[in-house]
């Protein structure tokens, strides 16, 4: 008998399967406003733009403008990747985040008009749902021994060290 594995998980299945890693990436996500968006072009080069996120209801959301080109870039292909603000100087308190996924649009007014209470987003406005399909945290360990930790939907967390 085959077991197949789930090739992505919202956010509270992710914050369930690894509430340690999920905390910390949520803590560095909510530590600064505005984060880095990768989505993919018409003609397939990746295209980078600020944005911000929400975690509300067990899901990471992302709201953007209408017809902004990110918003058109998931629609035509949801995959993203997403890098949490590094903040100020080199520190990088908490590690370097990054999520990679699929975003979904939401249309639902009930959904939108949910969020759109809790967020306040300026309206009109396109509300995507993400799916993750891996979750990384880089840091430094005792200014010797590089950590990395990788997450993926049905797997455990992967540490690798290096020093």
């Amino acid at each position: 008998m085959t077991t197949t594995r789930p090739t992505a998980a919202n956010w509270g299945s992710f914050a369930a399967a690894e509430p340690g890693l999920a905390g910390t990436v949520q803590a560095r996500f909510e530590a600064f406003t505005h984060h880095v968006l990768a989505t993919l072009r018409k003609d397939g080069s990746p295209r980078t733009t600020g944005l911000e996120v929400r975690f509300l209801d067990g899901e990471l959301w992302f709201g953007m403008m209408p017809d902004s080109l990110k918003a058109l870039d998931l629609r035509r292909d949801p995959r993203f990747a997403l890098q949490a603000n590094p903040g100020p100087g080199t520190g990088m308190g908490g590690g370097d985040v990054r999520i990679g996924g699929r975003a979904i649009e939401v249309d639902d007014p009930a959904v939108k008009g949910a969020y759109g209470e809790e967020a306040e987003p300026p309206e009109p406005f396109h509300l995507f749902r993400t799916e993750l399909t891996e979750v990384v945290r880089t840091r430094v360990e005792d200014e010797t021994c590089l950590v990395v930790e990788t997450w993926k939907p049905g797997e455990p967390v992967r540490t690798l060290r290096r020093t």
